[in-house]
């Protein structure tokens, strides 16, 4: 089960990957000094998994960029010219 997916594009930005590593062992370090083992493993756990997913096995896949497509001549309508005429009760009526 993948955690964080690294081809994410948020995880591009190296500064993003380090302040993630960087909060989850900084989190483990207060832990510590508060006195609370087990939320420090939690912590550092992430911390570790985090760094191996977003260091050490990033491999960035460059983004897929889909070819402006253009229309055919054939397919074009020509707009309808507008008209300051109303039209009739009659028409209206449909």
């Amino acid at each position: 089960m993948q955690l964080i997916d690294p081809n994410h594009p948020a995880y591009r930005r190296l500064w993003v990957r380090i302040a993630i590593v960087a909060v989850c062992f900084g989190w483990a370090t207060i832990e510590i000094i508060g006195g609370d083992p087990f939320w420090a493993v939690l912590s550092a756990a992430a911390g570790a998994y985090a760094f191996y997913m977003l260091f050490w096995t990033f491999n960035p896949q460059p983004e897929a960029v889909a070819p402006a497509v253009a229309p055919d001549a054939d397919d074009e309508e020509e707009p309808a010219a507008p008209t300051s005429e109303k039209p009739s009760k009659d028409v209206q009526a449909e």
